[in-house]
């Protein structure tokens, strides 16, 4: 009984190895298509950070718009 559920349990490690590893996306037509993700990784200078004063900045224009007030009201009422 054991053997016959460690092979099992290989067999579907396996299978769903397989799944993972092949990277094809079956189409409509049943042509199969090669799928190839990248993953997502900034450049080194694309993005510069903020300073705590264009931080503060960006709050103050945000409180004047009524950006913060509507996010109050709408997102952030929590248990009110």
């Amino acid at each position: 009984m054991k053997h016959s559920m460690i092979i099992l349990a290989f067999v579907a490690s396996a299978v769903s190895g397989l799944a993972h590893a092949a990277g094809t996306v079956s189409l409509a037509g049943g042509a199969a298509s090669n799928v190839q993700t990248r993953q997502w990784s900034p450049a080194s200078n694309s993005i510069a950070p903020k300073t705590r004063a264009e931080v503060r900045q960006d709050l103050v224009q945000a409180q004047r718009d009524g950006q913060v007030a509507y996010l109050n009201r709408t997102l952030y009422r929590g248990g009110m």
